[in-house]
């Protein structure tokens, strides 16, 4: 009874795991097998699984007679510098809450999290305001700033576990040895907390990349939109071009899977380490 229990609970945990990789995997398949049919199989009544054309006329089409290259470059721009900002911001705002001994430092940890909580839609009239303000409106900068100002919070918290679980008798040890503060953190504490940081990394990278919302509020230039504007133009008021939509989806998923594979196994691990915490 015990093993036949076993096997029925082992079965159970495979389906589930089998319906989930199909309910994820589907979608991706559906979008890049689309995007390499000719365009009669893609509005075809009856869809084909299998696909039984093969074309790039696509994605010749979406790189040479649309504005995709120039939202890609805009994306990877913003996504590259909010990556960037939001290490070195979290990093040493993580290495203040966490590290040094100082009284307010739990407290200070807690309003670093609670500006997590709000929607960015509560926020976006008051920052269109300020960026209006400062003449950011339709720049690269502006979303560069709000993509920082929504991650940083969540890439502190998620740096908590790193910083802690680094000894302070090695930082007292090099201490002792005439090391500054400075110096201790860049050669000590930061490289022994390198799988957090990676896990920000892509954290900030993926949040940026794929943000929507205020990319299309405070961006009004069609040489400024990024790749999930630029995407959503393509689809017209009275039809829509499938095959142009489907690979223009196919590559602007292409550098979060590649970058999620490279790192992928640090982000987890970064997700886990402060959930336990």
């Amino acid at each position: 009874m015990t093993d036949l229990a076993g096997l029925r609970r082992s079965l159970g945990v495979y389906l589930s795991v089998a319906v989930l990789l199909i309910v994820v995997i589907a979608p991706f398949y559906w979008i890049f097998t689309g995007s390499i049919k000719a365009p009669q199989e893609i509005i075809a009544q009856v869809p084909t699984l299998i696909p039984q054309s093969f074309t790039l006329e696509h994605y010749d089409h979406l790189l040479a007679s649309s504005a995709f290259p120039r939202y890609l470059l805009n994306s990877t721009i913003i996504a590259a510098l909010t990556m960037v900002i939001t290490v070195v911001l979290a990093s040493l705002a993580a290495y203040g809450i966490y590290r040094l001994r100082f009284p307010g430092s739990q407290f200070l940890f807690k309003i670093i999290l609670v500006t997590y909580a709000f929607p960015s839609i509560l926020l976006l009239v008051p920052l269109y305001g300020m960026l209006s303000q400062v003449g950011l409106i339709d720049s690269l900068w502006a979303l560069v700033i709000v993509n920082v100002t929504f991650a940083a919070p969540f890439a502190v918290w998620m740096l908590q576990a790193f910083f802690r679980a680094v000894p302070y008798e090695l930082e007292e040890a090099a201490a002792l040895d005439g090391a500054g503060r400075l110096r201790v953190m860049l050669r000590i504490t930061l490289p022994l907390t390198a799988p957090g940081i990676a896990s920000i990394a892509i954290y900030a990278f993926i949040t940026s990349w794929t943000e929507y919302m205020l990319a299309s509020v405070l961006i009004i230039s069609d040489a400024n939109r990024t790749l999930p504007v630029g995407l959503a133009g393509i689809i017209g008021q009275y039809q829509v071009d499938w095959g142009l939509l489907l690979a223009g989806a196919t590559l602007t998923t292409l550098p979060v899977l590649i970058l999620f594979g490279m790192v992928g196994r640090n982000f987890v691990d970064g997700l886990t380490a402060g959930a336990i915490k």
